[in-house]
């Protein structure tokens, strides 16, 4: 397989990558490394977007070759050293006095936002507020009181309910830990025809993640139910059977089962069954299905 530009710019740049977890992040995202010798637990110094961080690393060093994501790395920069942890944790006690003063004149300037987390980064330069809120929030007389006090860069961000439950974690009704934060990058948009097409009970409750929206795994065998249910009559369909007039009323693709029914009679038939009584051939020109 060829190499995109970006690839072969990674590939040319360091000899391998590693994953790295960060402070109340359960995800692992991927750093570039040359000639340094890492191994699991090892904590590093490295740049993110946000700034340089302190985090540890969670996927051995591999072969810069077996890189496929296509986004441009950032470096490990170093090893870090007992200097740079100690830092961390003063930085992580700071920021939960940050988060307090903040907490304090948001509920005093009246701002209908609702603060979520706090961090620094490693050297100070930068301190990142995440917070929830319905609609856009005019933060910048809280910007001025927060940069009188802090003495430093501020930056509020806006998450999503999604984007919450990412950084919290947790477990999700299958009993893994959530997509969204152990390998989910971004969230596709789903809505409530993948649970249709899947024939699942609209049972908005039961569908809903912890972030109350839809599940993302909606969409993971959505594509996989779109195309068996080419085998499949519609429903409301009419067929003959002994010249005996049935509707479909109902298919189970897991079970290969189409159900069929009158005013008389109530069927459950096989799919293979269905196909050889009905002559049922799925084509445009037999969409209703008659026979």
């Amino acid at each position: 397989m060829m190499n995109t530009p970006k690839q072969e710019e990674v590939i040319n740049e360091y000899t391998h990558f590693v994953g790295v977890k960060f402070l109340n992040t359960p995800r692992a995202y991927f750093f570039g490394v040359k000639d340094l010798e890492l191994k699991l637990d090892d904590k590093v110094i490295v740049e993110t977007i946000r700034g340089i961080e302190l985090g540890v690393i969670a996927i051995e060093p591999m072969s810069i070759e077996r890189y496929s994501n296509g986004l441009l790395l950032k470096p490990v920069i170093r090893k870090a050293t007992d200097t740079d942890i100690k830092l961390s944790e003063i930085n992580a006690k700071d920021a939960q006095f940050a988060l307090e003063i903040c907490e304090s004149e948001v509920k005093k300037l009246g701002l209908d936002m609702n603060l979520i987390s706090c961090e620094y980064t490693l050297d100070k330069s930068k301190v990142l507020f995440s917070y929830l809120a319905d609609d856009r929030v005019d933060f910048r007389e809280l910007l001025k009181v927060l940069a009188s006090k802090l003495h430093t860069r501020i930056e509020l961000r806006q998450i999503g309910s999604r984007d919450k439950a990412k950084m919290i974690g947790g477990l999700g009704s299958c009993g893994l830990p959530l997509c969204c934060s152990t390998f989910l990058n971004e969230f596709d948009g789903i809505s409530i025809n993948r649970a249709k097409n899947q024939m699942l009970a609209i049972n908005i409750p039961k569908l809903s993640g912890q972030c109350g929206k839809l599940i993302c795994c909606l969409k993971y065998e959505d594509d996989a139910y779109t195309e068996e249910r080419k085998k499949y009559p519609e429903l409301g369909s009419r067929f003959f059977i002994d010249k005996v007039e049935y509707t479909v009323t109902n298919i189970n693709i897991l079970s290969s089962v189409v159900k069929i029914e009158n005013e008389d009679d109530i069927k459950f038939l096989p799919l293979e069954d269905f196909i050889k009584q009905t002559h049922f051939k799925k084509n445009k020109e037999n969409k209703n299905g008659q026979k």
